[in-house]
This record gives structure tokens, sequence and C-alpha cells, in this order.
């Protein structure tokens, strides 16, 4: 286990009722209603949740990364995520892609600053190993 050299953010988030429940950051800044996929619910889910966060979390290591590497990223970059939820043995779990477009670059430079952000994102580093995780340049 990766342990952290140093606290940068603690995000924190109060939940009740589950995935039809709610949850609420200590901030005000997040406040959703949640519904379990495929229901008749209005709220989001964790599925949705994590889609989201993956992806933003995915464009901030790129953008790290396009600074190291001296690279200009598009300003119509964007990340298609999808985050799958079904049964594994005894239990259930996830798996996600991610689709990443960057409009107008050079595809091997776009690769190299794809592979190099999946390196560095916090959430890729999360769950390497743990779930199955796509990453495709279109």
């Amino acid at each position: 286990m990766t342990k952290l050299d140093k606290v940068l953010y603690t995000a924190r988030a109060h939940t009740t009722g589950g995935r039809d429940g709610a949850s609420r950051t200590d901030d005000g800044r997040l406040d959703v209603t949640l519904s379990s996929p495929g229901t008749s619910g209005t709220g989001t889910n964790p599925e949705q949740l994590f889609a989201a966060g993956y992806s933003a979390c995915f464009i901030g290591a790129m953008k790290a990364v396009a600074g190291k590497m001296k690279v200009t990223l598009p300003a119509d970059l964007a990340i298609d995520a999808e985050v799958d939820l079904g049964p594994i043995p005894n239990a259930y779990g996830i798996a996600a892609r991610l689709n990443v477009s960057l409009p107008g670059m050079d595809r091997a430079a776009a690769q190299q600053l794809v592979d190099a952000a999946h390196q560095v994102c916090p959430y890729s580093n999360a769950t390497r190993g743990n779930i199955d995780v796509t990453i495709t340049l279109v």
C-alpha cells in the first residue's frame, strides 16, 4: 500500500440512505440526491460520480504533465468516461473506460501525454491493479 508523503487536501462528505439516499460535503459545494442505477429515481449514483471524478482528475493530470513536457493542450480537450457496475465472484465490482479527446494534437505526442498522465493521476494510481481500466485516445 502506498502512503501519502503529505496530505494536500481532505474531502469530507456525509451520506445517508446509501444508493437511495443523499450526500453532502462539509462545505456545501456538493449536495446530491442519490438513486440506484436503472431506477426511476431522480438522483445520481456512485458510478456517475466516479466517472465525473476520474475524468476531471485525469484532465488535471494531463495539464500537470503537459506543463512539465512543455506541450500545449487543446482548449477543447475532453474525456468521455464510462463506469460499469457488475457482479464479480461473491460480490460486485466496477470497470472504467476513459475516452480521451485531444483534437489537433499530434497523435504520438497525445498518446505520450495520456500515458504519462495515467502514471500520475491519483484515480489511476488508486485503481491500478484493482479494477479494469481502459484509457483510449480517440
